[in-house]
């Protein structure tokens, strides 16, 4: 029951109880009025008693509360919204000295077209009614960012397709890219990140150390993977960062003729073959540290160029899904044989007999054990330089930093009123 409605059974209500004879019939109308309506019994009193509420016919009182004229009409607020766009959007009180001085500056040049009044009406608004006027007009700029319309990716987004999980992993050729970084709880200044490529068929692996995420280093180390690849590249699928989606490197992937393809943003399973290679290959070989200086990048790089690849992708066999499988509520996946990247190449028909001879040679010279003794030694001398670096000995290389908020040093000044605040919290307090 909306307020009209009440008001309108009150009038009823009022007049039986205005002519009521004994306190017994008042008390039983207010009883049913305050149980329909669930109003207190004591504001429907007062409500009754106050005569001036109550017209000659015994009606509630309609009070329309008058309107206090605009003091800026529409033409004003038209012009205040020109010459926000103008000045770049900026709130009241910077906008407030922008309209005393450029206003007639404005009017001689051309750019606003007002009168006389609306002019010396600019000059005399203030900066807390530019911000109340200017509110809707905020409103609707926040509502199409959040849409994606002020900030448009750029046109290179629109040239490069995007490809979900959807790979035949009968044909060799197509590889994931992905950059891990290696910035251990903190990510200002520059830092070592690894480019990790992993092959969709085979699950060959392959990575190159860079410090930053530069367009250029990116490309280059690219370009040195690729020397290194015993097939034929088809395509190279990327995440959205701009390391990968830039001039450069697509350029390069034009002339080389390989094809190039992107995830979704924020859509990880896209590229699932060589996500699950940045734990597996590099996070669990050189943990979750911090690795910034050049001395650490040649050492992770001698280890990726050498004893890390010929391991990983030589005696290291993989796991491919084959079928998945529903059972119920549930999804039964079915994998095939486990086989070394190393094997997959052998076994396919897609790779040249001179390619697959110089393998197999290679394969023969080489020692599982003697390969994993270097990997760990060359961890152990990362390690080592990493200790000397920070002065401090390292206890759990594996474990995930905590990021930090404020890696800022900590200023002279804080530590002085600190210092003044601990003098004044252990002064005596005097009673008078």
């Amino acid at each position: 029951m909306n307020m009209n409605a009440r008001n309108q059974y009150l009038s009823v209500l009022r007049k039986n109880y205005l002519q009521a004879k004994s306190k017994k019939e008042k008390t039983l109308l207010l009883n049913e009025y305050c149980k329909n309506t669930h109003l207190n019994r004591k504001y429907v009193i007062r409500k009754i008693n106050q005569s001036w509420l109550w017209d000659k016919q015994g009606r509630v009182k309609t009070t329309t509360k008058k309107r206090k004229k605009k003091q800026y009409q529409e033409e004003t607020i038209q012009a205040l919204v020109r010459l926000w766009e103008i000045f770049d959007y900026p709130c009241g009180q910077r906008l407030k000295p922008l309209l005393l001085e450029e206003t007639e500056r404005l009017r001689k040049l051309g750019e606003i077209n007002i009168s006389d009044k609306v002019a010396r009406q600019l000059k005399k608004i203030s900066s807390a009614t530019i911000d109340r006027r200017l509110k809707k007009k905020k409103e609707a700029m926040l509502q199409l960012r959040r849409r994606g319309l002020a900030k448009p990716k750029s046109l290179l987004y629109q040239k490069i397709p995007i490809r979900l999980n959807d790979w035949d992993t009968s044909i060799i050729g197509n590889l994931g890219i992905d950059l891990v970084e290696h910035c251990g709880s903190s990510k200002q200044g520059e830092y070592i990140n690894t480019l990790s490529t992993t092959e969709i068929a085979t699950g060959w692996w392959e990575g190159e150390g860079i410090m930053g995420k530069g367009q250029y280093p990116t490309l280059e180390a690219l370009k040195r993977i690729k020397e290194r690849t015993p097939f034929a590249w088809r395509e190279i699928h990327t995440d959205n960062d701009s390391a990968f989606i830039n001039a450069h490197l697509f350029k390069y992937s034009q002339e080389e003729k390989i094809g190039f393809s992107r995830s979704r943003p924020n859509k990880k399973n896209d590229n699932c073959y060589i996500e699950e290679k940045n734990w597996t290959h590099i996070k669990k070989t050189l943990g979750y540290l911090r690795y910034d200086t050049q001395e650490e990048l040649s050492l992770i790089n001698d280890l990726y160029r050498n004893e890390l690849r010929l391991y990983k992708n030589f005696f290291q066999p993989v796991m491919q899904l084959t079928k998945k499988i529903r059972i119920g509520g549930k999804v039964k996946r079915v994998y095939d044989i486990p086989k070394t990247p190393y094997q997959r190449i052998m076994e396919s028909n897609q790779i040249s007999k001179e390619t697959k001879r110089n393998l197999k040679a290679f394969y023969l010279s080489l020692n599982p054990a003697w390969l994993k003794r270097e990997i760990e030694e060359k961890i152990n001398r990362l390690y080592q330089v990493y200790e000397r670096k920070k002065k401090v000995k390292i206890l759990k290389p594996f474990k995930k930093q905590k990021p930090r908020v404020d890696t800022s040093p900590i200023s002279n000044d804080f530590y002085q009123d600190f210092g003044y605040l601990l003098n004044d919290l252990t002064k005596p307090i005097s009673v008078t």
